[in-house]
């Protein structure tokens, strides 16, 4: 039996999007092509490959036992992909890269000019999602994470480590008096379906049934509502030459312990072997190299 490569991603893309209409969206097909052509690779196989409800698709136990097959296959792609691409000799064509909003904005969106400048034939193409995307069958050439890989076909270009404060306005600063503590401040952090990430959990274990005074799943929203006044927001203590100016100042809070992040510069070993993706990589590197990071503190 010969199941093209097309049904295969589109089994993947239900599986790990858990719908039609997220795997359609992922593929930028419209659902009802994305449905007839589930139902058909379906009779091919001769069972079913899904439970369907109105809440999305799970997968059956015939469908758990093609997913890790189906996964080594998106890989294997993936390495072909590259494989065909080692032959340009010059750096040139798209390399995508993916990273947090915060990040992106701060780091990636200016990164693009001077790319240009350096790299004319190379245009970025930047994934800004909190969820990582999958490098091994490159739905993303580099990423900028948290956390060191695990995997044995990633290899990590660059690192950083940082501090982590408290930040706010100088007007919410103002209004907060002398002697406060962490209970004392309105915390800037996660909404649902985020409330699992940093600083979340940290100030959960710090304050007795912590909830934020405001809560966004958009970085970037967080970031203005602090500029606002509206609370305080952790941030890195690091800075580099694209970091923009900020209006922000650290308190002088106890946090209990230092706290402190991490930012990877990550990629598929083999993607090293396409020009244009070596390139933008060594631009990124040399870049997170050159960071300074704990800065003397400014506190307010």
């Amino acid at each position: 039996m010969n199941i093209p490569w097309d049904d295969v991603q589109l089994f993947l893309a239900v599986a790990e999007s858990g719908s039609l209409s997220g795997a359609a969206r992922a593929l930028s097909v419209t659902q009802p092509t994305a449905s007839r052509r589930l139902a058909q690779l379906e009779a091919t196989l001769g069972d079913t490959l899904f439970a369907r409800s109105v809440e999305g698709a799970v997968l059956t136990a015939f469908g758990e036992r093609l997913l890790e097959p189906a996964r080594r296959m998106a890989e294997w792609a993936g390495e072909i992909d590259r494989a065909a691409e080692r032959r340009d000799r010059s750096p040139q064509g798209v390399v995508r890269i993916t990273a947090a909003p915060g990040v992106a904005h701060d780091v990636l969106a200016p990164f693009s000019v001077f790319v240009r400048q350096k790299l004319p034939g190379v245009r970025l193409e930047v994934v800004s999602k909190v969820e990582y995307v999958d490098l091994a069958r490159r739905e993303a050439d580099l990423a900028l994470r948290m956390h060191r890989p695990a995997q044995k076909d990633l290899t990590v270009l660059a690192s950083i480590s940082y501090g982590v404060g408290a930040f706010a306005s100088r007007d919410y600063v103002a209004r907060l008096g002398k002697g406060y503590g962490p209970a004392d401040l309105d915390w800037i952090g996660w909404a649902p379906p985020l409330e699992h990430l940093p600083p979340n959990p940290e100030l959960a274990r710090l304050i007795p049934g912590f909830r934020p005074a405001f809560a966004c799943d958009d970085f970037l929203v967080q970031l203005k509502a602090a500029e606002e006044g509206a609370g305080a927001i952790f941030l890195g203590r690091v800075r580099h030459r694209f970091s923009r100016p900020t209006t922000l100042v650290e308190l002088a809070v106890d946090l209990g312990r230092a706290i402190t992040s991490s930012t990877h510069l990550v990629c598929a070993k083999s993607a090293l072997d396409i020009p244009r993706v070596r390139a933008v990589a060594e631009l990124l590197a040399a870049e997170l190299e050159h960071t300074v990071t704990d800065l003397p503190r400014k506190r307010a």
